[in-house]
């Protein structure tokens, strides 16, 4: 039986997750979905999987409540599941900028369809003859994985140094159409907001981050994968699992060439490691439990 991986989020405000959060959890496990739900006063932001008739009901049950009636999902397939457990968690924010100022609840900066930007990125301009400027939001290790060619990447160990890093680079897009991205649109959302607050011009999102993109237009003007927070460790341009790893030891990412030499024994260490180095490439949390977006 195939697996539907969905990954999805919304800013909206939530003021009732001491009984939101319970509901929710049953719903998936009477389902037998396993993942990660985030909530938080700003919103929610899930990665689930499960058969397609159980992530359907769950949709179903979801947008049933107004809140979350118009929420846009980003749709994969696998032959296994990629999560271990389900979890529905509490947290400040659904994605950790630690900007309060920043509401997306309040409304959203400009964004672009997967299909805009690449006609943009074909013609090497936006449609009123700007320099396009791809901006990167995730985190260094993500980036190593695969992103759009000349992109710009601030080497992020962590979401919440963007808005320093961005602020000291201004004028690194003057005159230039800004579309910020990352791999399903949240980071990207709260990024081109933060900028549009502090000044910047002409600046977009990505609508729906990478996975979007892959999914209406494949990857044109991408080079590598996508690195994705479950067992999968990164999807293709065709989003199906690539062959890039994650070691469970250390969460680093281990390449399909270091997989065949003798450090890498999977689900016990990889190269870095046997040589005794911290991962500088891996994530916050672990994979199971992290779903940025």
């Amino acid at each position: 039986m195939s697996i539907v991986n969905i990954a999805a989020y919304k800013f909206v405000t939530l003021d009732d997750i001491a009984t939101l959060r319970p509901a929710l959890l049953e719903h998936c496990q009477a389902l037998d979905l396993k993942g990660t739900i985030l909530l938080a006063p700003e919103g929610i932001n899930l990665f689930l999987a499960g058969s397609r008739e159980a992530i359907d009901a769950f949709l179903a049950g979801l947008r049933a409540d107004a809140r979350f009636a118009d929420l846009t999902v980003k749709e994969s397939i696998s032959e296994t599941q990629p999560f271990r457990r389900m979890l529905v968690r509490q947290k400040k924010e659904i994605i950790t900028m630690k900007m309060p100022v920043i509401k997306p609840a309040d409304g959203r900066a400009p964004g672009v369809d997967p299909a805009t930007l690449k006609r943009w990125l074909d013609a090497g301009q936006d449609d009123e003859g700007r320099p396009v400027v791809m901006l990167d939001t995730r985190n260094d290790f993500e980036i190593d994985v695969g992103t759009f060619d000349n992109a710009i990447d601030y080497r992020l160990t962590k979401f919440s140094e963007f808005p320093d890093v961005i602020a000291a680079h201004r004028e690194d897009f003057e005159g230039k159409t800004i579309v910020s991205f990352c791999t399903g649109g949240i980071r990207c959302e709260k990024a081109a907001i933060y900028m549009r607050d502090i000044g910047f011009e002409h600046t977009y999102q990505l609508d729906g981050g990478i996975l979007k993109y892959f999914e209406d237009v494949g990857g044109a003007h991408y080079q590598g994968d996508c690195f994705v927070f479950d067992y999968r460790t990164a999807l293709t341009p065709e989003l199906a699992p690539s062959t890039t790893k994650q070691c469970f030891a250390c969460r680093a990412v281990v390449t399909a060439a270091d997989q065949q030499g003798p450090d890498y024994v999977e689900g016990e260490h990889c190269p870095a490691c046997v040589g005794g180095r911290p991962a500088a490439n891996a994530p916050e949390s672990t994979i199971p439990a992290a779903t940025p977006a």
